[in-house]
């Protein structure tokens, strides 16, 4: 039985004073706590708020950054549609020297450009320099050293370019029909007719190989044959 000095007031239960007590002494200690470290504690809160500004100001110029680029490379399309290959070429490699993905959009199409202006010469090198970027996808980067090919391929070495071509000729390769149809063109500017005809049925026999290409690799065939 609770002493009469002890015992709760009319209406209140023993549970409410001792969470009254509880929240009493949390309250003192919290007060002792600030009165000690009130200056850590604001400069802890300052860096914080300081940090938190820091990473949406970045993200606000992020978001403004693709934005002007995303425009940039519009633009750069604009000019290109209105068959001004020269200045489109040079408004895309301006979006290319900033990097990101319309960074590499732009890179492409500056080397498409700079080819339709007939400076292939231009267009080759930069094709080759993407196909040397490590930070590019496999694809992407077979897909410049075929442009490369492509684009220098009238005044290259027959041998060197079935040598750039060979990686792309591997089944799976999503560039192989056009890499084997080159190499054959290759095998013909050097005079192996045979190695050529051997291509063109492989590109023939292929069911992966699309329809057009497959019809005009078998008259290949045929013609060789005969």
């Amino acid at each position: 039985m609770v002493p009469r000095s002890m015992a709760a007031p009319t209406g209140v239960s023993v549970s409410e004073i001792f969470r009254e007590i509880d929240e009493e002494l949390r309250r003192e200690n919290l007060l002792r706590l600030w009165s000690r470290y009130w200056r850590h504690i604001i400069g802890v809160v300052v860096v914080a708020l300081v940090i938190a500004g820091g990473i949406v100001a970045w993200r606000q110029h992020e978001v403004s950054t693709r934005e002007a680029q995303s425009a940039r490379f519009a633009g750069a399309l604009t000019i290109a549609a209105q068959g001004k290959a020269a200045d489109a070429a040079q408004a895309f490699a301006t979006v290319a020297q900033q990097g990101g993905g319309y960074g590499i959009l732009a890179a492409f199409e500056q080397a498409d450009q700079l080819a339709k202006s007939g400076d292939r010469t231009g267009a080759v090198k930069l094709y080759d320099q993407l196909a040397e970027r490590s930070d590019l996808d496999p694809e992407l980067r077979d897909e410049a050293r075929l442009f490369a090919v492509m684009n220098g391929f009238t005044d290259a070495d027959p041998k060197t370019v079935i040598e750039q071509l060979a990686p792309l000729t591997a089944e799976g390769n999503p560039w192989r029909a056009t890499a084997l149809e080159l190499s054959a063109v290759a095998r013909l500017k050097s005079g192996d007719r045979k190695a050529a005809r051997d291509l063109y049925k492989k590109l023939a026999d292929d069911p992966a190989t699309p329809r057009s290409a497959r019809a005009l690799a078998a008259e290949m065939v045929a013609a060789l044959a005969s």
